[in-house]
């Protein structure tokens, strides 16, 4: 028996032995990654990247392709565990070393393809504002992929979101540092679970690293234009906790550049960043198609197999499908025979790659359970999961008194595109089972004794104007609304029979997700017609939005009499939408990211550096609704701070909140510190603690929030972390612009 097939010798002596063994094909091999549906006989039709449970694979093509080298990872094969562990039985079996593959699947908020639970979406996860819960949807998501046979993950997104144009903003938390790092260590670590070779871990891989989200022009894929301090201060904190706190094995290197430094090829973010300063543990991956990016795009080199040697060299591990497995193969064998690609790196790489296939078990068990699956996906208390999220996330943003729907009330008009088509959220799985409606969901819970009206009176979108192929999944069946024509007059004809008016739009898959920027954040289509049309009659209108970026709903703001922000609610998002709207369930959502006053307000997010004017001619630039805003159906009284110094740079900060309205509900107490003696300029204030807490009626709750270096420290005028001495301003409170309580502490 060689070294690498004991188990009793650690990961890294395992794959140490194994590396010393290969040769230069079967280490080339190790990188690169496969689409297992196009080798499958049987893809399944419901949806592209999923294979049937009965599928055979082209063995003819599998031996011409890979020959005895192996492969070292699979993706896009989604199906039950029997079609993964054929193709696992093949490499084994095939290869000279018998090196078993890592299977890879996406799962922002579930895992995609026919099967799995539709959680809310990651913009939700960040609604939420409760850690603890997220990490139990990380551990769900975990479970759930594993029992399928998929021991990696795409996610999750860590972006911070501050570029509002940008359509994927529903896959990250938000735009806050310190909301989306917590967000980050607690779904990393529900995922993994500290132990990857659990039956029920995964591996995950955070992305697109590591500034992605503030997209310059609002483009998906354009560069950061960010200077070391901002990226130090607001983006690689994210990654940071993800890796470091959350124990993250890889990363997903972003397509873009960051002050005219490609991820991709970037020495200082893959390794001096990356590897030496956060210790990643596993690989770093291309966005899929980056490398060539860096030719097409960038223009740093003039041939693909240059890009794939810059690329490696300068600390890319792994290819993510840029290109046919048969090409990267040969092009690293090649790039290493011309000495461009050093056999340390390759070697680097490789051992990398191993040691996270030894941690998983895979060399002892290479195969998935068939039957565990059938009790573990969509279980009831992963449904149960998804539809308190759904719950906690929900963001009431106005409501003038018409909320919750009154006792006696007899009829009810629901109007708009989404009031019988319930919003999932891209990457999500395909769902093959039904997804109720509001409309299902208020007549199920109202019965006979409230008539509810339904009409669509308008589409978000008519059709696909903008084709482009990405992998994210539609959020529910089709992309726009063709059959959805316009009814504008029937609409405002049947509510003007009904008591009460509850409009239900937003955006769909074309408005929202992957490629889908838009530069106008107005509602799509003729849905702000529909709504004036509806306010004209006088009576009670609720807005309910489901939305993947922010909106402009000044208008709306103006003439709805209650705006109800759901996002994408997963599978049962309608349900809690309708036991909001029902009182069955007081809201407490917050806002994790700033809604602009109008489309050309932007940016607006709450951290922004001060010095500009404060106003544009046609009024503030401020947003309209801030980062960490959402009301609820009952109030809360703060009072008692105190601020008490327990060591050097370590404080705490405690403060009484009490439920003084008349309904039981749920706070998401806020602290914000603002460094007023800073020798570099820093916002006004910025988010350092936050608790979600549940209070009855009458009920008083103490909280305390630990303050230490972490929270004070900054990057000063030479780029060095420290913490200045100096005065803190301290501010408590439901939001960025509802401080309740304010403080100072002065640090020697």
């Amino acid at each position: 028996m060689f070294d690498y097939q004991n188990p009793a010798l650690s990961a890294d002596a395992r794959a140490k032995d194994l590396l010393s063994r290969m040769t230069l094909e079967e280490k080339a091999a190790q990188t690169c990654m496969m689409r297992g549906v196009e080798y499958a006989t049987k893809p399944d039709a419901r949806q592209h990247c999923s294979v049937e449970p009965d599928t055979a694979f082209d063995t003819a093509r599998l031996e011409k392709d890979f020959g005895r080298d192996g492969i070292g990872f699979i993706h896009d094969m989604y199906s039950t565990p029997v079609p993964f562990n054929v193709i696992q039985r093949y490499f084994i079996e095939n290869s000279r070393l018998g090196i078993p593959v890592i299977f890879t699947g996406e799962a922002l908020h579930g895992i995609s393809g026919v099967r799995g639970t539709v959680f809310p979406t990651p913009l939700n996860f960040g609604a939420t504002f409760d850690p603890d819960l997220i990490r139990k949807v990380g551990e769900a998501i975990g479970r759930e992929t594993r029992a399928l046979g998929m021991q990696e993950i795409l996610a999750p997104n860590l972006d911070v979101a501050r570029e509002s144009r940008w359509g994927r903003i529903e896959e990250t938390f938000g735009e806050d540092t310190y909301l989306s790092s917590r967000m980050a260590a607690a779904i990393i670590s529900g995922e993994q679970k500290g132990d990857i070779s659990r039956s029920d871990a995964v591996i995950a891989e955070p992305k697109h690293y590591c500034v992605h989200g503030i997209a310059e022009g609002g483009t998906n894929c354009s560069p950061a234009r960010a200077g070391r301090r901002e990226v130090e201060s607001c983006y690689l904190p994210v990654f940071e906790a993800g890796i470091c706190e959350g124990g993250a094995y890889n990363v997903m290197v972003s397509y873009n550049s960051v002050d005219g430094d490609p991820l991709m090829c970037s020495e200082w973010y893959l390794k001096d960043v990356l590897k030496e300063r956060f210790g990643l543990r596993g690989y770093s991956r291309s966005d899929w198609g980056g490398v060539g990016r860096l030719k097409h795009a960038h223009h740093l080199v003039s041939t693909d197999e240059d890009a794939v040697g810059l690329a490696m060299r300068n600390g890319l591990d792994v290819q993510g499908c840029d290109y046919s497995p048969g090409f990267w193969k040969k092009t690293v064998t090649a790039l290493v025979k011309a000495g461009k690609l050093s056999m340390e790196r390759l070697d680097d790489i490789v051992f990398r790659v191993l040691r996270v296939k030894f941690e998983l078990g895979l060399f002892e068990h290479p195969y998935t359970d068939e039957e565990t699956w059938k009790s573990v996906i969509r279980c009831g208390e992963h449904r149960a999961l998804s539809h308190k999220v759904a719950q906690e996330s929900l963001v009431l943003l106005k409501n003038d008194g018409v909320l919750p729907l009154k006792k006696g009330l007899w009829s009810i008009a629901l109007i708009g595109p989404s009031s019988v088509a319930q919003k999932i959220g891209g990457y999500s799985s395909t769902p093959q089972f039904p997804i109720p409606s509001l409309y299902e969901e208020l007549k199920a819970m109202l019965g006979d004794n409230v008539t509810v009206r339904q009409c669509n009176g308008c589409a978000i979108t008519y059709d696909k104007k903008q084709p482009r192929v990405v992998d994210g999944q539609p959020h529910l069946y089709s992309e726009g609304e063709e059959e959805i024509v316009d009814e504008l007059e029937e609409a405002v004809s049947i509510a003007a029979t009904c008591d009460t008016i509850l409009f239900v739009g937003g955006d769909n898959t074309i408005t929202s997700g992957e490629g889908r920027d838009r530069c106008e954040l107005t509602l799509n289509g003729r849905q702000r017609e529909l709504i004036e049309k509806l306010a004209t009659l006088g009576k009670p209108l609720i807005l309910v939005v489901e939305n993947g970026k922010p909106l402009d709903l000044s208008r709306e703001n103006e003439i709805c009499d209650a705006i109800l922000m759901a996002f994408f609610g997963g599978e049962s998002g309608a349900r809690a939408i309708a036991q909001v709207l029902m009182g069955e369930y007081n809201p407490a959502g917050r806002l994790p990211l700033s809604l602009p006053r109008s489309s050309t307000r932007i940016p607006c997010y709450y951290s922004m550096l001060p010095g500009g004017a404060e106003d544009f001619l046609e009024g503030p630039k401020n947003a309209l609704f801030p980062f960490g805003y959402g009301l609820s159906y009952t109030k809360f009284e703060y009072s008692n701070l105190v601020i008490e110094q327990i060591a050097d740079h370590r404080f705490t900060v405690s403060c009484d909140v009490k439920n003084i309205g008349e309904a039981d509900g749920d706070e998401v107490v806020q602290l914000y510190l603002d460094d007023v003696d800073s020798s570099v300029v820093t916002p006004p204030m910025l988010l350092k603690g936050f608790r979600r807490i549940h209070l009855s009626v009458g009920e008083k709750s103490h909280v305390v929030f630990p303050i230490d270096e972490s929270h004070l420290k900054l990057m000063n005028i030479r780029y060095e972390w420290t913490v200045e001495p100096g005065r803190f301003r301290v501010l408590v409170g439901a939001g960025s612009r509802d401080i309740r309580l304010e403080g100072e502490f002065t640090v020697d």
